[in-house]
């Protein structure tokens, strides 16, 4: 007889399953061994359906698709925004985006402090290197030609003409200074080289100037022009312009200038004084034109001044030799 066939494996889905179970009070404690706390659980991770146990896929992601990493724990990713690359760090939560400032903000931010100074007086000093001269109808000043930068307004600018501008721009010839007059309605800005502006304000008062020192002034002043004359002086003469009544002189200097007492012995480069009192008396002396020595060799710089006067009188020094 032919011999009975083995009989079959049994399947392993039909062997019962043996679930082993742990005695009451959990694994037994070793004797003389104090019972522990039980260790805290982690909450359950919810596993969505069709995961693999223990890892979490995003529903609906293709499979083999990279899956950019959601937001830090405890963060609040808002819906549609994009994902962090790994290792970029993230605003706190809560935090509110800023709106992106435009370039032009940023550029009148920064020019603020250079901005026009409001109008008050006729004159105003905008900053060290420039004035501002505010002008009505019927209320001219007299500029050194080429002085303006920039104007404002219904302005007219004359450098030729007969009167007051005619005779100082004939007087001065001589030390190669021209003078334009301004009219009109609207404001003018005045600089010259960026040289250090100063206005001086007259009340009935009078003042003298180098003609080299002066910028522009009202044309309501009374403007006389003289020569101090002395052997060794530049053309033979120093000009200088003396004015009085009420109104302004912008003057200009090279440096931060000083004002210097007149005292018994007050001796001024012949190049470097810019102004001085009206009661002040400027002579030139011999003895100084000789001391060369103290002084470069250029020949023009060997005249000096002297000046005279009471107490109370003064003149304007700039640190710097033309």
């Amino acid at each position: 007889p032919a011999p009975a066939p083995a009989p079959a494996a049994p399947s392993v889905h039909t062997a019962p399953t043996i679930v082993g179970t742990t005695p009451p009070g959990g694994v037994g404690t070793p004797p003389g061994v104090p019972p522990q706390a039980p260790a805290p659980t982690s909450p359950q991770m919810f596993t969505p359906p069709g995961a693999p146990a223990g890892q979490f896929a995003p529903p609906g992601a293709p499979a083999g698709q990279f899956t950019p990493p959601g937001a830090p724990a405890g963060q609040f990713a808002p819906p549609g925004a994009p994902a962090a690359f790994p290792g970029q760090a993230q605003p706190f939560a809560g935090a509110t985006a800023l709106a992106p400032v435009p370039p032009e903000a940023n550029v009148r931010v920064v020019l603020t402090k250079y901005a026009e100074a409001p109008v008050g007086d006729r004159w105003t000093e905008q900053n060290p290197q420039l004035v501002r001269a505010t002008l009505t109808k019927g209320a001219a000043i007299l500029a050194k030609q080429g002085s303006m930068v920039a104007y404002q307004g219904d302005i007219d600018f004359a450098h030729k003409g007969s009167g007051l501008l005619g005779k100082l721009t004939g007087a001065l010839t001589g030390q190669g200074m021209s003078l334009m007059r301004c009219a009109g309605d609207g404001e003018v800005f005045l600089a010259d080289e960026a040289s250090r502006v100063f206005v001086i304000r007259l009340q009935g008062e009078q003042l003298y100037t180098s003609a080299q020192g002066v910028l522009a002034f009202d044309e309501a002043l009374d403007t006389e022009v003289r020569r101090i004359e002395g052997a060794g002086l530049p053309g033979g003469g120093l000009f200088s312009m003396l004015f009085s009544g009420t109104g302004a002189v912008a003057v200009k200097t090279r440096g931060v200038p000083v004002v210097i007492p007149v005292g018994p012995a007050t001796y001024v480069d012949g190049n470097a004084v810019i102004a001085w009192s009206a009661g002040a008396q400027a002579v030139t002396t011999t003895a100084l034109r000789l001391r060369r020595s103290g002084y470069s060799r250029q020949t023009s710089e060997a005249v000096n001044l002297q000046f005279r006067g009471a107490p109370g009188n003064f003149v304007v020094v700039q640190p710097f030799e033309v």
